[in-house]
């Protein structure tokens, strides 16, 4: 495919010097014959540069349908031969100027077909430049020399030539030999260049850390597959680009470029950093840069390496808000049950001491005062306790649709109740959301989110709850325009006691997070101070054949259970799916 790809190009080639020799000659040929009383037959030599012209623009129109190249170039240069030998005749035979046309042609043929060709060429040209002047000599043609020369120097010129027309044909197949040659050496290492640069990108693009190369100016050049899935973007979409701009934080730097001594040990620094995807789902890099160097040269710009480590990092927050969450929970359960039972005696006591007829109604105001703040610390204990016992779970096939409508359907009625200004809407990408999980504590889990959302929205706003598919999970986001949050607060925002509304006890997103980390699922909040929070929620979906395993699955439990158990136990044993 390459050598019919470069014979056509020089075939069109070809055509086109022809055309642009053709048009040089007959304006020189015309010149002349204006200036000095030669004999050119100015109408002959005419028709033939013009018929030569038509027989370049047939063999454009040939090269367009005829793909048999070898054979149109050896026409060519058969027929450029006679034209040429026609007009030397015309110019004047062995008068004629134009004989240096046939070492061109010869020079063509070496080029376009096969050695041989040359030599044959060469021997054809002798042929036919020796007829014409022969034919020019002898009158047997008209003649249109202004000279006679002896035979002597007639079979002088025909040999000169014939040695020029064969030293040309033999240094033309040479140096074409040694030209093809090199072209081919040239294509085997534009081969192996090619392979050894594609290796190199299939590297680049194979290896799992995140790659990125910048110019001096901190312009991206390029990025590699991972680099491009970490910043969810397209390669196209980074380049050119400022690399800082990608993320939140300063990116590390290199102090001192590396000279050409350094260059093996250039030093490498590295720093987490933060970025916002398009998305909008914050991920946490850790990124590593080092001067992008070249042997002998100056650094031409900087390479940065990243791994994701948000999965990391939030896993890191999970382990360190259970270990606090199972201390606070065992503190709370050890204090709640020795703060119950005297308060049980304080407020019985305090009842008692208000049906006294001698107190005066500030006694009984004060008593008043007992009495509520005791029921609420009471209110505070029950939180504890509920939020410190092992609770007891019944996962079963939900769908997360009708709970979350029936949970907005009670915040829309309160919210008209109290005429709150908040506005509800929904946005349900899917019309099924099925679940493995408690219904009863998702729905609670969703009523402590939307309280919270409302809670930010003091003057009003909208509650916006979407429900989307996400790869292999359910995504429940829950958005508020309120007052947002610190990334300190999200920092802490599922730890007990942290609580950012006037007497809340803040237990309660501590209880959405263990409600979530019991169904293996994952929760997280986003936020900006003034531009209101979103929490998400995470929970891994079940396709129908999974509902229907499970199903057979508790259903068998069931029967094995009720089967194992005397009956007055029965009942208990349809609980047996229930776990902690």
């Amino acid at each position: 495919m390459q050598t019919t790809f470069d014979e056509r190009n020089w075939l069109a080639w070809l055509v086109k010097v022809r055309i642009l020799i053709l048009t040089l000659l007959f304006a020189i040929e015309y010149a002349v014959a204006q200036f000095s009383p030669a004999p050119l037959p100015i109408r002959l030599f005419g028709a033939t540069i013009l018929f030569w012209y038509s027989l370049s623009l047939f063999y454009v129109l040939l090269l367009s349908f005829w793909r048999e190249h070898r054979l149109q170039a050896a026409l060519q240069v058969l027929t450029d031969l006679v034209l040429v030998s026609l007009v030397v005749h015309e110019t004047g035979g062995w008068d004629s100027s134009l004989n240096f046309l046939y070492p061109l042609v010869i020079i063509v043929a070496s080029v376009l077909l096969p050695r041989v060709w040359a030599g044959l060429i060469a021997a054809l040209a002798f042929i036919l430049y020796g007829t014409v002047l022969e034919l020019n000599y002898y009158g047997v043609v008209p003649s249109y020399c202004s000279t006679h020369p002896g035979v002597k120097t007639l079979q002088a010129i025909i040999f000169v030539n014939l040695f020029a027309f064969l030293a040309v044909a033999y240094l033309a197949g040479l140096l074409t030999s040694k030209l093809r040659q090199v072209g081919v050496q040239l294509k085997d290492t534009s081969g192996a260049l090619e392979s050894l640069q594609a290796l190199h990108e299939n590297i680049i693009h194979s290896i799992s850390s995140g790659l990125i190369t910048t110019g001096l100016d901190g312009h991206i050049t390029l990025v590699n597959a991972a680099a491009a899935r970490m910043l969810d973007r397209s390669a196209a979409q980074l380049a050119g680009l400022p690399v800082q701009q990608l993320f939140m934080d300063p990116l590390p730097s290199v102090d001192s470029p590396p000279t050409h001594a350094e260059v093996p040990h250039a030093q490498v620094h590295h720093a987490e950093v933060r970025c916002d995807t398009p998305t909008k789902f914050r991920k946490t890099l850790r990124v590593r840069v080092s001067s992008l160097t070249v042997p002998e040269r100056e650094p031409l710009g900087f390479v940065y390496a990243f791994d994701d480590l948000t999965e990391i990092r939030r896993l890191e927050r999970e382990v360190r808000i259970q270990d606090r969450l199972a201390a606070v929970g065992r503190l709370a359960a050890a204090i709640a049950h020795e703060i119950r039972n005297p308060l049980t005696s304080i407020a019985g006591s305090v009842s008692m001491l208000s049906n006294v007829p001698e107190m005066n109604e500030d006694h009984r105001r004060l008593l008043d005062i007992v009495t509520r703040e005791s029921q609420r610390l009471n209110a505070i204990i029950t939180d504890f306790l509920a939020y410190s016992r092992t609770k007891q779970y019944h996962f079963d096939k939900v769908d997360l649709i009708p709970l979350v409508d029936d949970t907005l359907t009670l915040m829309e009625h309160r919210m008209a109740a109290e005429k709150t200004g908040i506005t509800i809407e929904r946005r349900f990408i899917v019309r099924h959301a099925p679940v493995f999980a408690d219904g009863d504590r998702i729905k609670q889990v969703f009523w402590n989110l939307c309280e919270n959302a409302v809670r930010a929205m003091k003057d009003g706003g909208t509650l916006t709850v979407a429900v989307e598919f996400l790869k292999e999970d359910c995504q429940v986001a829950i958005t508020d325009t309120g007052m947002g949050m610190t990334p300190q607060q999200i920092e802490k925002i599922f730890e007990p006691f942290q609580s950012n509304f006037e007497g809340g006890t803040g237990l309660g997103l501590a209880l959405v997070y263990q409600i979530v980390q019991a169904h293996e699922g994952k929760i997280w909040a986003r936020s900006k101070p003034g531009q209101g929070s979103t929490f998400i929620l995470r929970l891994r979906r079940i396709e129908d054949e999974r509902m229907q395993l499970e199903e057979e699955r508790a259903g068998s439990n069931r029967t094995a259970a009720a089967a194992a158990k005397p009956l007055p136990s029965l009942a208990a044993a349809a609980g047996g799916r229930s776990r902690g």
